[in-house]
């Protein structure tokens, strides 16, 4: 890594994310006819525990502060927990796969807003009108007759929560969790997510888990390429960028999702939907721009 030139990892790392972010909606689409949508978290979460310790016992961070911990703890309640907790719960109540990273690409508005106030960073006017087409963007898609039916309103719901777990979560770690070592971060935030994910599926689901090739691929799949890479690699842009323009990603996210989607699943969206997608995707280069 240290090879490589910090401007082309600079370049490279938004499109990553938003590649790897991506995948997450199409593992859960896999994976949710096998086992009910906690179930499946705190499985997902149990070994991302594993694959964290591993690395923590190899480095050897230093350890957390009560008061590291009790960030990290409130990150974990957010970014993994409301936010992935949202998205599962939609998908298994029938909102399409592209769809559910729709509306939490709503996410740039409301993370320029509060970042405002709560970061005191500056958003200028053109990120401004970027963020206000994208809005413009992800209503385009919602005309769609095709994409609102089939879903129940408790789905629909699921998604607006996952929409304020990922905001609100993204500004807490940039202001509280930017100077924690990431490892042993990360290991706090997993530990937390696995306990609140195990007891929601002890009490609220059934815990059958149909364990077919398919499933353990999605498992292993979202562990590996999300919870490690993607996640990783969203805190690596927080801590180097400002809270609005990696917010802004997450207007591409839904495009590349429904991609996939059509592809794997045949989920189809009209011409006014696509365009909405391509207008999101002008809006993330303009709030981009320097």
């Amino acid at each position: 890594m240290s090879q490589i030139p910090d401007n082309l990892v600079a370049r490279l790392a938004p499109a990553t994310f938003v590649l790897l972010w991506s995948t997450g909606f199409i593992g859960a689409k896999y994976g949710l006819p096998y086992a009910e949508p906690l179930t499946f978290l705190a499985l997902r979460m149990l070994f991302v525990v594993a694959v964290v310790l591993a690395i923590v016992a190899i480095a050897r961070p230093r350890f957390l502060s009560a008061r590291e911990w009790g960030h990290s703890a409130v990150a974990a309640s957010l970014v993994h927990v409301t936010y992935l907790g949202g998205v599962f719960i939609a998908i298994s109540l029938g909102v399409p796969a592209g769809i559910s990273a729709l509306i939490p690409g709503l996410q740039p508005i409301l993370t320029a807003t509060i970042a405002n106030r709560f970061l005191g960073e500056r958003v200028t006017p053109l990120q401004w009108f970027g963020l206000c087409i994208g809005l413009v963007g992800v209503a385009l898609v919602l005309q769609d007759r095709h994409v609102m039916n089939g879903a129940t309103t408790a789905g629909w719901i699921a998604t607006f929560v996952s929409l304020l777990g990922i905001t609100l979560g993204s500004l807490y770690q940039k202001r509280y969790c930017s100077a924690i070592d990431w490892r042993a971060g990360n290991l706090a935030q997993y530990v937390t997510a696995a306990i609140l994910f195990g007891l929601g599926a002890l009490f609220l689901e059934t815990r059958v888990v149909d364990w077919q090739p398919q499933f353990m691929l999605a498992l292993a799949w979202t562990v590996i390429v999300m919870s490690v890479a993607a996640v990783g690699l969203m805190y690596w842009l927080i801590r180097r960028v400002s809270a609005t323009q990696v917010a802004s990603l997450f207007y591409l996210v839904p495009t590349v999702t429904a991609l996939m989607a059509f592809v794997l699943f045949n989920e189809r969206l009209d011409m006014l939907a696509i365009a909405g997608m391509v207008i999101c995707a002008a809006a993330v280069v303009i709030v981009n721009r320097r």
